[in-house]
C-alpha cells in the first residue's frame, strides 16, 4: 500500500523524505522489521522505541513514524505525529482496509464476566446462523478454530490483522472484551462499534490506574465509539457511564428497573433459570452455569442479541446449550466424594462471586485455595484475603503468577485478611504443592476452589515461565488421565 494511502485521514505535523513510498508491512517491534516496512516509534511505559529506529532501518525500515527526529539515513521517510499510538491505530485500520466496516461489531468491557459474555452471545449468534469471531482473555477464535491470544485485547496493529483475517473468512460478526488497558493505552482508537456492553466495575488493575475513578473512566471511554451502549443498572458505576453515554442506550438488570431485566430467579448447584423480560415479550431461560453473576452475564449477552434482532426463542436455545466455559466456575470431573472447581476470580468481586455461589450449595467444607498475582494491585490482597476468609471454612494462600516479586511478600500482604475473619488457615508458597494439599484434606461433599490461574496453563515467574495447567495437575495428583 501507498503511504499516502496510509496516511489518509490521519493528523500528521510533516513528512520529510520520499512520500509515495511503497509499504510491504508495518511494525512497532525493531526486531520483527522485514524490508520495505513502516516502523512505528512507540514510546512505552518501559522502554522508547524512538531508541530502536536506526535497528528498525538496518532491517529494511524505509519509513518511520515518529514524535521526535532521531538520526538515521537519508533515504528514510519520517512521518512526524503527535502521538504515534494514536497514529498506528488508524494507519493499522487503514492499511488492512476497515476490515469491520461490514461485520456487526461488538465490545465488552468491565471487570468481571467480559469471557463468558462473549462465549455466550457467540453460542446464540451461531444457533441464528451467523458465522462469530471472538477475541478475548482465553482465545481469539475465527467460527471454531482457535487462536492463542497475548493479551485480552490486542494492541491495534495486531487487532486489525486480526481483525482483516476474520473479515476475509466471511465471519459476519466480532465480539470482544475491551480491557481498560486497551481503552487507556489507546489499541481501540478508530474501532467503532455498533453495541458496546458494560459489565461491572469492581477493584482491579489499580498498578496501573491511579484510582477507581480513572479505572472508571477508561471503561467509559468505549462508549464515546459506540452506536448503542448496554449497560447494567444495578452497577452504580454503569448508571454513572449512563449518564455520559451520546448514544442510545439500552439496560439491564436484577434489580433495578431496566429494558430488559428477570423475574423468578431459581439458583441451584447445576445453573440458573429465570423468565427474561424484553419490551417484545418474555421467555424462560436456562443457564447451566450457577451463580448470580451467570443471570448478569445471561443477561448482558441477551441484551445484546436482542438489539441485533435475534428472537427470544433463538436466545434461549443458544444460552442452554451453553454447559460452560473454560477456568469460568469449572466443576471438573474428579470421580471422588468432593467437588473440585477451577475459576479465573483474580479480583475482589469474582472471588466473592464464586465464594457466596459455592455456599448456595455446599453441604461439606469449601476450600479456597487462592493467591494474587506480582506486579499488580497490592491494595486488593488483604481485601482477598478478608473475603476468602470470610466465606471458607479452610484458606490455603499460595503463589499466583508472582512475576517479579517475592511470593512470599505476596503472601504476608493477604493474611492480614484473612486473620481479621478468625478463619482457618495455612501458607503453602509452591501452588502444586498447595493443591496436593487440598485434594490429601478433602473430605466427602466438600468444595475445593481453585482461584485465580482459571483457563491459564502457566505460571510467570521471576525469570521464567513455566507450564502450570491446573486441570493436569489435578489429574495427576487423582491419578487420572484429565478432569
Amino acid at each position: 500500500m501507498k503511504l499516502k494511502e496510509l496516511l489518509n485521514g490521519i493528523d500528521y505535523i510533516k513528512i520529510e523524505g520520499v512520500q509515495n513510498r511503497d509499504i510491504e508491512a508495518m511494525y512497532y517491534d525493531s526486531r520483527e522489521v522485514t524490508p520495505d516496512s513502516l516502523f512505528f516509534c512507540i514510546k512505552g511505559l518501559t522502554v522508547d522505541g524512538h531508541d530502536f529506529a536506526p535497528q528498525a532501518v538496518a532491517k529494511g525500515a524505509k519509513v518511520l513514524v515518529l514524535e521526535r527526529d532521531v538520526e538515521v539515513g537519508e533515504d528514510i521517510t519520517k512521518v512526524f505525529v503527535p502521538d504515534t499510538k494514536t497514529a498506528m491505530a488508524y494507519m493499522a485500520k487503514n492499511f488492512y482496509r476497515n476490515p469491520t466496516q461490514n461485520i456487526n461489531f461488538i465490545g465488552v468491557t468491565g471487570t468481571n464476566g467480559k469471557t463468558t459474555v462473549t462465549y455466550l452471545v457467540k453460542s446464540i449468534l451461531e444457533k441464528a446462523g451467523h458465522k462469530v469471531g471472538v477475541i478475548g482473555t482465553i482465545s481469539n477464535m475465527i467460527g471454531n478454530r482457535k487462536i492463542p491470544s497475548k493479551y485480552t485485547t490486542p494492541e491495534s496493529l495486531e487487532l486489525q490483522k486480526l481483525l482483516r483475517e476474520m473479515a476475509d473468512e466471511n465471519v459476519d460478526s466480532v465480539i470482544m472484551e475491551v480491557s481498560s488497558h486497551s481503552l487507556a493505552l489507546g489499541r481501540v482508537e478508530g474501532c467503532e462499534y455498533d453495541i458496546g456492553v458494560f459489565t461491572n466495575l469492581s477493584q482491579d488493575h489499580l498498578d496501573f490506574h491511579v484510582n477507581m475513578e480513572e479505572y472508571r473512566d477508561a471503561k467509559a471511554k468505549l462508549f464515546t465509539q459506540s452506536k448503542l451502549a448496554i449497560i447494567n443498572e444495578d452497577d452504580k458505576n454503569g448508571r454513572w457511564i449512563k449518564k455520559g453515554v451520546p448514544t442510545k442506550v439500552c439496560t439491564y438488570g436484577i434489580y433495578r428497573d431496566a429494558d430488559i431485566y428477570v423475574r423468578e430467579l431459581e439458583i441451584t448447584e447445576r445453573g440458573v433459570a429465570f423468565h427474561l423480560h424484553t419490551p417484545k415479550g418474555s421467555i424462560p431461560i436456562n443457564l447451566a452455569i450457577p451463580g448470580i453473576f451467570s443471570i448478569y452475564n445471561g443477561l448482558a449477552a441477551a441484551s445484546i442479541c436482542y438489539n441485533m434482532g435475534i428472537s427470544l426463542e433463538i436466545i434461549a436455545q443458544g444460552l442452554q446449550e451453553i454447559k460452560g466455559v473454560d477456568g469460568r466456575f469449572e466443576l471438573l470431573d474428579t470421580g471422588t466424594d468432593y467437588s473440585v472447581i477451577l475459576d479465573y476470580a483474580h479480583t475482589p468481586d469474582g472471588l466473592e462471586n464464586i465464594l457466596k455461589t459455592a455456599q448456595g450449595f455446599a453441604k461439606g467444607r469449601i476450600i479456597t485455595l487462592f493467591g494474587c498475582g506480582g506486579d499488580r494491585d497490592h491494595g486488593k490482597r488483604p481485601i482477598m484475603g478478608e473475603i476468602a476468609g470470610k466465606y471458607s471454612d479452610l484458606c490455603i494462600i499460595t503463589s499466583d503468577n508472582p512475576r517479579s516479586e517475592d511470593p512470599m511478600d505476596i503472601i504476608r500482604d493477604i493474611v492480614p485478611g484473612v486473620e481479621k475473619t478468625g478463619c482457618s488457615y495455612i501458607i503453602i508458597e509452591n501452588r502444586r504443592e498447595a493443591i496436593e494439599y487440598a485434594l490429601a484434606h478433602a473430605q466427602r461433599d466438600d468444595i475445593v476452589i481453585l482461584a485465580g490461574k482459571g483457563h491459564e496453563t502457566y505460571q510467570i515467574l521471576k525469570d521464567k515461565t513455566i507450564p502450570f495447567d491446573e486441570k493436569q495437575i489435578v489429574a495427576e495428583i487423582l491419578g487420572r488421565e484429565h478432569v
